[in-house]
């Protein structure tokens, strides 16, 4: 469209378009020329005539004058709409303006090559007919001569997110039915729960029906029941007068289930078939509407609602409406059980994830960590106890670990307890449970270690730290007899397998009479003994790798491993704390690290526990007598430290006890340098 044919002489547009899209119908382009009125509604009359029940017979004009184009509402029922506000008097259009006339929507334009859509051209004539007086108005034009592409409608939010503004209460109520359908369909998705889902498709059923008890029955689906009538549980109810609620009849449940179909039911306490064998005249209903909630497997509950007005009975309009609530609500419970079952699979996925990577760090390829290994997977099938021994940081839970999640009992709990962080009497409430009221604190009833690990592995470690008299009640779940809680009188039968962990020496203590020797033969049916790291030091490398492999997935720093100093200083080390002392100096490393490898700087060994390895004592100084100072004596120890280690100076800082830095500064001073 050329320039000049959009405007005349005064430089005003005096051809416009109207690009109107009737509800169901595809968009429409009319022409407006300046020399005729155009008139708008039902009426055959009108220049442009829309199929819409909700528009007025004559509805609106649309005309030029004084440079502008003006549109005024010719009384209508519903009112005339620009830009979303009902005009009152004439209204000046404006470029891109939508007017909202009954259901249908039009745009006023004077480029039809602005809009995106391309409406169907019904009835399209030729260019000299559309320039013609005669057809200028009130007839669609064909739209191949704008050469442009389809329009489509742009809104930034339907007008049935919100209700119907006060004037507009009238209009029909399909539309109204549809905004609010809309409406509680974003409040439906937003629900977490079927109470919380049922309870808005209740309120938005009494909001939109003549319901004033309703109710939503629904199956339990973790029952696996069959679905019959009287397996429906209620999800959700309500009341406008606090009325009790009565279940549906089997007559109107079984013919709604067999049919699947919405039944209205009034009159009903006439009628013999639902008043004689329905509770619904126990309320005084007349009307009942009885819907079906459908999914794939068939009915999976019912929307129930009464209405007790006699002059405000229930409807077809509400039947329609209750039925479309029904079929929105079936998919979203069925999202909703959906979104369970895969919050509960990735639970279980991540369960699987936390058990895999609890088997793979008994990491080692030693002599010994082999056996260990080997013996385990002949341990785990059956149910003997096991004692599992080891020095404190050898990673004795880890086994425990091992042994329950190769076991027949790896579904169940895995259970833990340290039995030397506990005074005697916490350490029996914590291990068989107490009642309420059984102390001083104990404010309610709360189940112990062996009915949490009831059917799965409970693990105790430090179990030689138990007083006597607790071994004696331990021994006798251990034999397979009941246990009462604390304060309590109740027996209770667990099935429980036990695996104990020690660092002591459990026979000098059943020598002493500190443990029981009938406790220890019944723990020690099976026993595994954990190596300490510093007799599998071919172990202390991998167990490193593997350390800082996770500290790098966890945070996502790039360090890609460790200088051959720092693999020096870890293997020279005699690792007094073990695994975990390890894990711990590899962690302390992965801070401290300011390059993107470990270096034997980064290392920072602790000087505990050295008096106990004899590879970091030096020998003694023999010999005469020197009349020397003590900075020579210094001196002369520093240099010794230094070629004894190598020029180690990391590991010979820890040996000295004091830090790397102090021991540059040292050197620096006396001017000591690597010959």
């Amino acid at each position: 469209m050329q320039n000049s044919e959009k405007q005349n002489s005064n430089g005003s547009a005096s051809v416009a378009y109207l690009i109107i899209q009737e509800l169901d119908e595809r968009g429409k382009v009319y022409r407006l020329v300046d020399r005729q009125v155009t008139t708008v509604g039902r009426a055959p009359t009108n220049r442009i005539v829309l199929d819409d029940e909700v528009c007025s017979r004559n509805h609106c004009e649309i005309f030029y004058s004084d440079s502008s184009w003006i549109i005024r509402d010719l009384g209508s029922r519903n009112g005339t709409l620009v830009q979303g506000i009902p005009i009152k008097q004439d209204h000046q259009l404006e470029e891109g303006c939508v007017i909202e006339i009954g259901d249908s929507e039009a745009i006023f334009t004077f480029d039809v090559s602005r809009f995106s859509s391309r409406p169907t051209s019904v009835g399209s004539d030729s260019d000299d007919d559309l320039e013609s007086e005669t057809i200028g108005v009130g007839h669609q034009s064909s739209w191949d001569e704008f050469n442009v592409p389809e329009i489509i409608q742009r809104k930034n939010q339907t007008r049935f997110h919100t209700p119907l503004p006060q004037a507009n209460l009238d209009r029909d109520r399909t539309s109204r039915e549809l905004g609010r359908l809309y409406r509680l369909a974003l409040d439906m998705g937003n629900s977490q729960s079927d109470q919380e889902l049922s309870q808005i498709v209740l309120n938005g059923l009494f909001e939109g029906t003549s319901a004033d008890i309703g109710a939503i029955l629904y199956f339990d689906p973790s029952r696996h029941e069959a679905r019959k009538p009287e397996n429906l549980r209620v999800i959700a109810f309500q009341s406008a007068d606090e009325i009790p609620y009565q279940r549906p009849s089997n007559f109107l449940s079984e013919m709604v289930f067999n049919e699947g179909d919405a039944i209205l039911a009034h009159n009903i306490a006439d009628d013999s078939k639902l008043s004689t064998r329905d509770s619904l005249g126990k309320i005084h209903a007349q009307s009942v509407i009885c819907a079906p909630i459908r999914n794939k497997r068939g009915v999976a509950g019912l929307i129930h609602l009464y209405s007790t007005n006699p002059d405000n009975p229930l409807d077809s309009d509400d039947l329609e409406f209750t039925l479309a609530l029904a079929d929105q609500l079936a998919i979203s419970l069925q999202n909703l059980s959906d979104k369970k079952s895969l919050a509960r699979m990735e639970g279980e996925n991540k369960a699987l994830r936390e058990q895999l990577e609890l088997e793979s760090e008994l990491v080692g390829s030693s002599p010994s960590m082999v056996a260990m290994k080997e013996k385990i997977l002949r341990i785990a099938p059956t149910d003997a106890s096991v004692l599992i021994r080891g020095e404190s940081g050898v990673g004795k839970e880890l086994v425990a670990r091992a042994i329950h999640f190769n076991s027949e009992r790896k579904k169940h709990p895995f259970v833990c307890m340290n039995c030397a962080a506990l005074s005697e009497g916490l350490l029996e409430s914590e291990l068989f449970g107490h009642e309420k009221g059984a102390f001083t604190g104990a404010t309610g009833q709360k189940p112990g270690k062996f009915e949490q690990a009831h059917q799965g592995t409970l693990f105790l470690d430090e179990v030689g730290e138990m007083s006597l008299g607790i071994q004696a009640k331990f021994l006798r779940v251990l034999e397979g007899h009941a246990f009462e809680r604390v304060g309590g009188s109740a027996s209770i039968d667990v099935d429980v397998r036990v695996v104990a962990a020690t660092n002591r020496d459990m026979e000098k203590a059943v020598a002493k009479g500190t443990f029981r020797q009938d406790l220890y033969f019944r723990l020690h049916v099976v026993e595994i003994s954990v190596d300490p790291l510093r007799v599998r030091s071919s172990d202390i490398l991998l167990l490193a790798d593997y350390f800082l492999n996770r500290f790098v997935v966890k945070t996502g720093r790039p360090i890609r491993g460790f200088t051959q100093e720092a693999k020096d200083l870890l293997e020279s080390y005699h690792w007094p704390g073990n695994v975990r002392e390890l894990q711990n100096t590899i962690e302390r490393a992965f801070i401290l690290c300011t390059d993107d490898i470990i270096d034997g700087e980064d290392i920072q060994l602790s000087v505990v526990g050295m008096e106990s390895d004899p590879q970091c004592v030096l020998p003694p100084m023999h010999g005469r007598f020197r009349d020397v100072s003590l900075e020579v004596v210094e001196q002369e120890h520093i240099l010794s430290v230094l070629n004894n280690t190598n020029w180690n100076k990391s590991r010979s800082a820890q040996i000295l006890g004091i830090e790397r830095s102090t021991l540059d500064r040292k050197l620096k001073r006396y001017g000591i340098t690597r010959p």
